[in-house]
């Protein structure tokens, strides 16, 4: 960072010209910080010393834009060698620091695909998001587990493909209720041959990858032939799949001809707020849309709104080999360039005029305007509601941040403490947190013991992260499942940390537990209820419900996964491929641990180095 000495106490406009003699024409990438060193903006250059000195000139700026000079203390500075890697680290930087000043993106999961593995024999087909590490052909992205588990769903159908794991199919003994109800072959117990079932994979590969004509032909040749030799118990089944192929392509919706791969991408803009539609089009099939609501000031242009989603979307997925946008952007040819370094060939950006892509476009566009004008509605009724609640609880203002807290456990076993949030744009799922309870002096079962820890590990945390609250990350309402004893309890830790400023609400479900008969508790202050049709009171429910889910939901999971550990985990060298081929020789952990030398020596895949290894674990630690 350039710092001149004496200038370090300059800020605005006059604080910008003072880095402009230390600048050359390189391109590169600054970020604009303030007084307490926080980045207020990321952008990039192609001739840094030229962008630069457009913010040391007091005219012409937009509102967001003089703001934003004015609060500039420092500028940060690195220069790369083309735009295009100025690009790509602006995106990156964004995403990373969430500058206040840039657009951003905020809805930034994951998209899952469909993967057939290429490991066994018999490969399975199944939903996969993450990493692509298994050795396997993937296909997608979809835009949602749904349109996954639809697609998957109908494949089941017309081609029969397993879904189980290679642990259950090898220890089946008899077909699973998946070929009861013709969605599988049955090859776990050989009903099907390895050169048939290797066929109906390619001909699955096939439809995911657009080429669906030719399977319809073979299904229906194939039909035809079953009928004529009078095997019509085969020729009913080869029609249910011809009928199961057709139901999954009409349920695709717009098919293109003329676009194979692409991201067909909406922008709509109104009263400040932005909704960006994707849509995914592979193999010329549509696999779903999404929405986003990147955040903005209202006063950025569409192109700018643009170029910032699209850079931002793309920083970590790989881009199709088109991108279809509404709107165009300031430089679409530098934004080509930029994707395609990112995927090793080319991509092409486009505002398409006419014909089936300006079509698509069209598509998204009126699905972004339907659901930003939904998503206002929403926004509207979660507004009256935050009113509502600061009315109802004696609130200063309507909360920002609401954090709802519950507990799970069965008998004190595999307890965990559950938080989540909501605010003005309802329940915020990226900031909900689970607590694995980990108080060795907690009594099992003692759900004061228990919200006491959870509250304590919160507010420590805020405390260290963020004493001066100014993150947003504070919350303006606690809501605590519980009665007087809970809020007692949790007030006790909350004077204890110093934060007892912040206001808590007890909720407890009062006569006979029923809903809507719930009654709140307050330190100092009476026990009350709200009216039985308040929707400020069907808000409360609905929160309550939602971290009552969560938490129970965290709960089986833990519970799970401490039932599918067995002592083997802890066996050095002992993966899951060993596990299970003692397992299937031993029938339990217990027995393996019981074995002798000679008999893990016998188990297929284990070396005698390894059956000593195994041996000496369970001897010396028995």
């Amino acid at each position: 960072m350039n710092t001149p000495e004496d200038e370090t106490q300059l800020t605005g406009y006059a604080r910008i010209t003072a880095y402009l003699r230390t600048l050359d024409s390189s391109p590169g990438v600054y970020r604009m910080l303030d007084s307490e060193s926080r980045v207020l903006y990321v952008g990039k250059a192609r001739n840094l010393r030229a962008r630069v000195s457009n913010y040391a000139r007091p005219n012409n700026h937009s509102g967001r834009i003089a703001r934003m000079i004015s609060e500039t203390s420092s500028m940060m500075f690195l220069t790369t060698r083309t735009e295009t890697e100025a690009l790509l680290l602006e995106q990156n930087l964004i995403k990373q620091l969430k500058p206040r000043y840039n657009v951003l993106l905020r809805d930034d999961k994951s998209f899952p695909n469909i993967l057939v593995t290429k490991t066994h024999d018999y490969p399975q087909i199944k939903k996969h998001r993450g990493g692509k590490t298994e050795k396997g052909s993937y296909y997608g992205p979809f835009a949602s587990a749904g349109a996954v588990n639809r697609t998957l769903n109908q494949l089941q159908r017309v081609f029969l493909l397993r879904n189980c794991s290679n642990s259950d199919f090898e220890t089946r003994t008899r077909p699973c209720l998946q070929y009861q109800i013709k969605r599988c072959s049955g090859p776990c117990v050989g009903l099907i041959s390895t050169d048939d079932y290797a066929a109906t994979v390619r001909d699955a590969e096939l439809f995911l990858q657009g080429k669906t004509k030719g399977i319809q032909e073979t299904l229906a040749a194939q039909m035809s032939a079953a009928s004529d030799e009078m095997e019509f118990e085969r020729a009913a089944a080869l029609r249910d799949r011809i009928k199961a192929l057709t139901q999954v392509q009409s349920a695709q919706g717009i098919n293109p001809q003329a676009t194979a791969e692409a991201d067909v991408i909406g922008l709509h803009i109104d009263g400040g707020q932005a909704c960006v539609q994707v849509f995914f089009i592979r193999a010329n099939q549509n696999w779903g849309n999404h929405d986003y609501y990147p955040r903005i000031s209202g006063e950025e242009d569409a192109s700018e709104v643009m170029e910032a989603f699209v850079g931002q979307f793309y920083s970590d997925r790989e881009p199709p080999r088109a991108v279809i946008m509404s709107h165009g952007l300031d430089n679409d040819d530098l934004m080509a360039a930029a994707l395609a370094e990112k995927a090793g060939r080319k991509v092409e950006v486009m505002v398409p005029q006419r014909g089936e892509k300006a079509e698509l476009v069209q598509g998204a566009l009126r699905n972004a305007r339907e659901s930003l004008a939904r998503k206002m509605s929403e926004t509207a009724t979660q507004g009256r509601l935050l009113k509502g609640l600061a009315a109802a609880f004696d609130l200063p203002k309507p909360p920002q941040r609401i954090e709802v807290y519950d507990n799970s456990h069965i008998q004190g076993a595999f307890a965990v403490g559950a938080m989540i949030v909501a605010g003005p744009e309802g329940f915020d799922k990226n900031q909900y947190r689970k607590f694995n309870i980990k108080g060795d002096d907690i009594t099992p079962g003692d759900d004061f013991g228990m919200m006491k820890e959870v509250m304590t590990r919160r507010f420590q945390r805020l405390l260290k992260e963020d004493p001066d609250r100014t993150s947003g990350m504070w919350p303006d309402l606690l809501l605590i499942d519980g009665g007087a004893g809970q809020v007692s309890s949790v007030r006790e830790i909350m004077d204890a940390l110093g934060v007892g400023d912040v206001p808590m609400v007890g909720v407890a479900k009062g006569e006979d537990r029923d809903a809507g008969k719930e009654v709140f508790y307050r330190t100092g202050k009476p026990i009350f209820a709200l009216r039985h049709n308040d929707p400020v009171l069907y808000f409360i429910q609905r929160m309550r419900d939602e971290v009552h889910r969560f938490a129970i939901g965290t709960h089986r999971a833990k519970r799970s996964k401490a039932i599918g550990a067995t002592p083997l985990d802890d066996v050095p060298g002992v993966g899951a491929t060993r596990k299970r081929a003692l397992l299937a020789h031993f029938g339990s952990a217990k027995a393996v641990a019981r074995a002798n030398l000679a008999d893990l020596k016998a188990v297929v895949g284990v070396s005698e180095n390894m059956a000593q290894t195994i041996y000496d674990y369970f001897h010396e630690n028995g």
